[in-house]
C-alpha cells in the first residue's frame, strides 16, 4: 500500500526505510525545507539516524500535499504536544479513505487527549472507523540496523487493524493487531514515565532488586489508569505495555531512559538536559498529564508523582524512602 509518513524523525524514518523493504511505496515528510533537501541529497538523516540509508525509492519532501498524493496509509509521527497543529496543517490533503495511523507515544497536555482521539477531532467523520495506533517495544536505532522487532496496531474497528497489520507488517518486523486502541495508547505513552523512573533510579546506583521492584510496581500503576480510562487489563501484559517498558526501562537508547539517569548521576537540572537535546523527550509531559488522568479517575499514581517531584528539584533519595513508607497494602489492591 502507498504509505506517506508524516515526520522524520528517529522514528519516522526507521518507518520510511522499513516500510520500504516491505515493498510499500514510501514517501517521508520533513516540515523543514533545508533540512528535506539535505536528506534527499546525503540519503540519511544526520540529525536524528545518523549511518541509517533512506533508499533513493524513498520520496523525501516538505510539500505535505506531494507527499500525501495518492497514500492509503497515512502515518503521524510527529512529538505529542504537536500532533493536533500538524494534523491541521496536512489535514486538507489527506485523501478520502487512507487508513490514518499515529505512531507517536504521549498524551496532549492541555486536554488529555490520546494521540488517535486527537485525530479523531480534527478529521472529517468520515476517517472515523480508519484511524488507529501503532505501538511497542520499538528502540529506532536498532530497527533501522536491521535487528527484529514486533508491534501492535489497533483501532476500534477491528477490519482496520487486521488491514494495517499486514500492510505494516516487514520481514523483520512482525506486527500484530487489537481493537483495544485505549490500551495500546496509554500503555505506549506512560511507559516514558516509567522509564524515567528507572533510568533515575540507575543513576543512583542501586541494583537490580530496586529496579524489578519498581519496574514491577510501575506495571501494575500503568494497568490501574489505563483499565481506569477503558483499557483490557491484558493489553497492558502485551507489546505495548510490559514490552515496550521492557525495551525502554533496559536501554541507554531510549531518550526518557537516559533523561532520568541523568537527573540523577550528575544533578543537572531538567531544563539543562532539554535544552541540549534535539530530540523530543515525551515523557515530561506525559508524566505531568498521568497525574491529571490519575486525579480525573481518582487513583494513586505515586510513581509518576515522584517523577514529577524529581522535575521540580526534589532530591532522588527522599523520593525513594517517600516510596517504600507508603501504606502497606495487599499487591492487588488497586
Amino acid at each position: 500500500m502507498k504509505t506517506a509518513i508524516l515526520g522524520s524523525g528517529a522514528w519516522g524514518t526507521t518507518l520510511a526505510v522499513l516500510l520500504h523493504s516491505a515493498g510499500a511505496s514510501v514517501s517521508l515528510w520533513e516540515y523543514n525545507p533545508t533540512r528535506a533537501e539535505a536528506m534527499r541529497n546525503s540519503r540519511e538523516n544526520a540529525e536524528f539516524l545518523h549511518g541509517a540509508a533512506i533508499p533513493a525509492a524513498v520520496l523525501i519532501t516538505a510539500d505535505a500535499a506531494e507527499a500525501l498524493q495518492g497514500a492509503e496509509v497515512v502515518l503521524f509521527v510527529v512529538p505529542a504536544q504537536k500532533m493536533r497543529e500538524n494534523i491541521r496543517a496536512v489535514r486538507h490533503a489527506i485523501p478520502n479513505g487512507a487508513y490514518v495511523v499515529t505512531a507517536s507515544k504521549g498524551i496532549e497536555l492541555t486536554t488529555l487527549r490520546r494521540m488517535s482521539q486527537i485525530l479523531q477531532e480534527e478529521l472529517p467523520e468520515t476517517f472515523a472507523d480508519n484511524i488507529a495506533a501503532l505501538s511497542g517495544p520499538n528502540l529506532a536505532a536498532e530497527i533501522a540496523a536491521g535487528q527484529p522487532a514486533a508491534a501492535v496496531v489497533a483501532s476500534v474497528n477491528i477490519q482496520t487493524a487486521a488491514i494495517l497489520r499486514d500492510a505494516l507488517n516487514a520481514p523483520l518486523f512482525r506486527v500484530y493487531s487489537t481493537d483495544d486502541i485505549i490500551g495500546v495508547e496509554l500503555g505506549g505513552a506512560l511507559k516514558n514515565v516509567l522509564a524515567i523512573a528507572i533510568g533515575a533510579l540507575d543513576g543512583l546506583k542501586f541494583g537490580v532488586n530496586a529496579k524489578a521492584a519498581l519496574m514491577t510496581r510501575g506495571i501494575a500503576e500503568i494497568g490501574r489508569l489505563a483499565v481506569a480510562e477503558g483499557a483490557h487489563h491484558l493489553t497492558l501484559a502485551g507489546l505495548a505495555g510490559l514490552g515496550d517498558v521492557i525495551a525502554t526501562c533496559s536501554s541507554p537508547l531510549s531518550r526518557n531512559y537516559s533523561l532520568g539517569f541523568e537527573l540523577t548521576s550528575t544533578g543537572v537540572s531538567l531544563e539543562a538536559i532539554l535544552q541540549k537535546r534535539h530530540s523530543v523527550t515525551e515523557g515530561v509531559a506525559t508524566s505531568y498529564a498521568a497525574l491529571e488522568m490519575a486525579r480525573r479517575c481518582a487513583i494513586e499514581m505515586p510513581i509518576a508523582r515522584a517523577v514529577c517531584d524529581l522535575f521540580e528539584g526534589r532530591k532522588p533519595i527522599e523520593l525513594v524512602e517517600a516510596l517504600l513508607r507508603r501504606e502497606r497494602r495487599a499487591e492487588r489492591d488497586i
